[in-house]
């Protein structure tokens, strides 16, 4: 058996204005693309932060990276005029040789302690190891595809550590031999009523930052939720809170809607209610059939998981009151 295809068995272990409701967006760009500053000794750098509003954040913050001789690219600000929590992710560019990467986050962490932030992450995708994910998926591929495609072009700053399903793949699929040529193990791990494979699949995220749920059709419990303790990221092929459950393209075709779409949301234990953090949508008509009105939805899935994945490596995401998300758009 290759090493990289692995079967378990069930008896195996293994986040500067006085309006309210404030939110508003900065923009200083003086080199044209974030991603192509006219030095090369410039690094692009993120900060994500969230703390209780008072007066000064802002210019704080402003202050932290140019005395450090960095340059703010843009900020995005956002304060409720319900709820006196500051939210702010700045862009900016830095020469590594004038502020070191230890002493960021010693200056960030500064700051975070002076404000009483409730989230404070810095990131420099160019230093900083890639985000390490596990992706979930069940038999329909099309979600695990585009990921995996995705990755190799670059679009994500990410490491795929397993891809596990529950469904299995023969050895010539396309999906099994993609795996195998780049060196991603594919856990096959069937699964039943009584037995959700929970503790093998735990003992194989374990060292992730996050999971990807691409179509991964199983609950995942509570008890796993608390043990895994991070975020997990699922695509529903519906628009929720409506066509919640099982089948949604059909609940959606039978209803006969012109509008069709994909959301994306964190796992929470209730089913399909987790924060939504992308929501995508595709025009339909009576001239769409059931096969037709499925290919639009699955097209929509895709990119709507994509943008979610991208978003949350951007540091664009944050939580917001009890079951809502702060998005900050690029």
């Amino acid at each position: 058996m290759n090493f990289l295809r692995r079967v378990i068995s069930p008896s195996s272990r293994f986040q500067v204005s006085q309006f309210a409701n404030r939110s508003f967006k900065i923009t200083q760009n003086h080199y044209g693309s974030i991603s192509q500053p006219t030095s090369s000794s410039l690094v692009h750098g993120i900060h994500q932060f969230h703390c209780p509003d008072v007066v000064g954040i802002l210019a704080k913050l402003s202050d932290c990276i140019a005395s450090r001789e960095g340059n703010i690219l843009g900020a995005d600000i956002f304060v409720p005029d319900d709820n006196h929590v500051f939210y702010s992710r700045s862009e900016f560019l830095f020469d590594p040789a004038k502020w070191p990467r230890e002493q960021m986050d010693a200056d960030f962490s500064n700051l975070s302690k002076k404000f009483n932030a409730m989230k404070s992450v810095v990131r420099v995708p160019d230093i900083d190891p890639k985000y390490k994910i596990s992706i979930l998926a069940s038999k329909q591929e099309h979600c695990l595809v585009d990921l995996l495609h995705g990755w190799q072009d670059g679009r994500f700053p990410i490491h795929i550590t397993s891809v596990i399903s529950n469904h299995e793949r023969g050895p010539n699929t396309h999906v099994i031999r993609f795996l195998e040529r780049h060196g991603i193990p594919y856990y096959y791990l069937p699964t039943t009523k009584e037995n959700k494979r929970e503790e093998e699949i735990l003992d194989i995220v374990g060292d992730t930052d996050f999971l990807v749920l691409a179509r991964y059709m199983q609950v995942l419990s509570g008890d796993f939720l608390k043990s895994y303790k991070k975020d997990i990221i699922n695509i529903h092929h519906g628009l929720l809170p409506s066509f919640k459950g099982s089948n949604p393209s059909k609940q959606a075709f039978d209803a006969g809607v012109k509008l069709i779409g994909a959301t994306t949301h964190f796992v929470s234990e209730e089913l399909d209610s987790g924060p939504i953090i992308e929501q995508l949508v595709e025009r339909v008509s009576h001239r769409d059939n059931l096969r037709t009105f499925i290919q639009k939805s699955e097209d929509v899935e895709k990119r709507c998981l994509a943008k979610a994945i991208k978003s949350y490596c951007e540091l664009r995401i944050f939580p917001y009151e009890a079951n809502k998300t702060v998005v900050f758009r690029s």
